[in-house]
C-alpha cells in the first residue's frame, strides 16, 4: 500500500480538495442541508405538501458531492421533480433560481470558513510533503470556488504548482466532474501525460471523473466508510486516509 505512488511510474499527483486535503465536505454538506432544508420547508408550506429533507446519506452523496455549485442544486432538484428558472451566476441569494440557491449555500459555506476556520488532514499533509520531497508535481482540481480562501485558511496555498477550480471551470467552460475536464486541465497545465498521473478523489463523482479521464490510477478516500461504492465508480485503490501512503 505504502508504495502505490511510484516516481518511475507517474509523474503528478492531482488532488481533490473538500474531504481530501481539508476537513470541509462535511461542512459543505452541512451548509448544503441548511440551503435545501430552507427551501424545501418554504416550498412545501407554499404547497400545502409535506416537508421532505434533504438527506446527507443519499441525496448529498448522490447528486450534489463533488460537483460545481450549480449542477449539484441542479442535480438535486431535479431528482425531486423541480424545475426553477436558471436564472444567473450572479444571482442574488434570495432568488428562486438555480443561481440563488446556489449562492446562498456559497454564502453559509463562506461564513463558517470566517468563523470556524480550516483544518488540513494530518495524513494528507505528511504526504504532500513526501511527494514534493520524492520531485512530484502536485495540483489541486475542484469545484469548488472557495478554494483560494479553503487552501489559505489551511495554510497549504504554496505546496500546489497548478490550481484548477469553481472559477476556472467558469472561465474555460469546462465541464464539471464526472466529466473528466478539470483533471485532464490540470495535467496539461503540469505538462503531464494523464497515465503518468494519480488522481486522488473522496467523491463518487471524483473517482468516475479520473477514471473517464483513463488517469494511471485513481485513488479514493473513504472518509464515509464507503470504500466499495469507492472502487465501483472507478477507484483502483481505496485508503481510509492518506497517511496510510506516507512512507
Amino acid at each position: 500500500m505504502r508504495s502505490a505512488i511510484i516516481r518511475d511510474q507517474y509523474d503528478a499527483v492531482l488532488f481533490d480538495l473538500d474531504g481530501v486535503i481539508t476537513d470541509t465536505a462535511n461542512m459543505h454538506a452541512a451548509c448544503w442541508k441548511q440551503m435545501f432544508d430552507e427551501y424545501l420547508q418554504k416550498r412545501a408550506a407554499e404547497r400545502g405538501e409535506p416537508f421532505c429533507p434533504f438527506e446527507l446519506a443519499t441525496d448529498y452523496r448522490l447528486y450534489v458531492d463533488g460537483k460545481p455549485r450549480f449542477d449539484g442544486v441542479r442535480d438535486f432538484l431535479t431528482s425531486r421533480g423541480i424545475q426553477l428558472p436558471e436564472g444567473s451566476q450572479n444571482d442574488p441569494p434570495q432568488a428562486e433560481t438555480v443561481g440563488g440557491l446556489g449562492n446562498r449555500k456559497n454564502e453559509l459555506v463562506n461564513k463558517v470558513i470566517e468563523e470556524v476556520g480550516v483544518k488540513p488532514y494530518e495524513g494528507t499533509v505528511k504526504l504532500i510533503h513526501q511527494l514534493r520531497h520524492q520531485g512530484f508535481k502536485i495540483a489541486v482540481v475542484t469545484s469548488s470556488q472557495n478554494c483560494e480562501a479553503v487552501l489559505k485558511a489551511a495554510k497549504l496555498d504554496a505546496f500546489f504548482e497548478v490550481r484548477i477550480d469553481g472559477n476556472t471551470i467558469h472561465a474555460q467552460h469546462l465541464a464539471g466532474k464526472p466529466a473528466a475536464d478539470t483533471f485532464l486541465t490540470a495535467a496539461h497545465a503540469l505538462g503531464v501525460d494523464p497515465t503518468r498521473a494519480v488522481v486522488v478523489e473522496d467523491a463518487i463523482s471524483g473517482v468516475e471523473a479520473g477514471r473517464n479521464g483513463n488517469f494511471g490510477l485513481v485513488i479514493g478516500v473513504a472518509r464515509k466508510g464507503n470504500a466499495e461504492e469507492l472502487r465501483h465508480h472507478g477507484a483502483h485503490l481505496v485508503v481510509n486516509d492518506l497517511g496510510e501512503l506516507v512512507e
